[in-house]
């Protein structure tokens, strides 16, 4: 009887002791923790900076497209062409030795063909080269003696307007650099006399080579 104390209490102290051994440290336990963290908060602080980095690229973005933004078109450009448009085109006098003669409102003469029918120029190709067509820009007025009832215009072949008086197209020639010079009074050129014309008018016959403008008045 005594025999089966002593085996129970020896078993006993056996299961305890490996009990013992079998228990997990401290530092095991938290070494699993560790180990069984879920991932994003491994990953945190690395993807918390990321989005650091993003916000500060677009507020970077976002200051360099408001520099690029073109700016907007002038007003005083739009005045300025407007103003262009708004120009006109001046017929005038002026003084020579045979009588008062059309000019424009920068001292240029202007000539009549005599080839041209009324309301028709014939003056084409290298004849309008030598002989430019007076071309209307924007309003076609008259000044001093010039009459404004004589002014018109008509179509050319080639679709550009031109300017008559008294139903006469005019022309300037390409031989006068400048204001009151009549370089082409009574050429032939091209097969018919050039002229000079009148207020009235009329054909200026005389030999004129050069003339005075009668007023102050200048090409708007």
């Amino acid at each position: 009887m005594a025999y089966f104390t002593r085996g129970a209490e020896h078993s006993s102290d056996t299961q305890a002791h490996q009990s013992r051994r079998r228990k997990p440290g401290r530092a095991q336990v938290t070494k699993s923790r560790v180990a069984r963290m879920p991932a994003p908060v491994k990953v945190g602080v690395p993807l918390a900076g990321a989005a650091l980095l993003a916000a500060a690229c677009s507020s970077g973005g976002g200051s360099s497209s408001s520099a690029a933004t073109p700016a907007s078109s002038s007003p005083a450009a739009a005045s300025s062409g407007n103003a262009a448009a708004a120009s006109s085109l001046i017929i005038s006098t002026a003084s020579s030795s045979a009588g008062p003669v059309l000019i424009n409102g920068s001292g240029r003469a202007v000539y009549v063909w005599a080839k041209d029918a009324k309301d028709m120029s014939a003056c084409t190709g290298a004849c309008a080269s030598a002989w430019p067509p007076v071309q209307p820009t924007g309003t076609v007025t008259a000044a001093l003696s010039a009459a404004s009832s004589d002014l018109g215009t008509i179509t050319r072949s080639d679709g550009t307007k031109q300017v008559t008086y008294d139903g006469h197209p005019l022309y300037y020639f390409a031989g006068d650099s400048g204001s009151g010079q009549a370089n082409g009074q009574g050429s032939d050129a091209f097969g018919a006399k050039w002229w000079l014309v009148t207020p009235a008018g009329a054909d200026v016959t005389a030999s004129v080579t050069s003339f005075t403008p009668s007023g102050g008045s200048s090409e708007k």
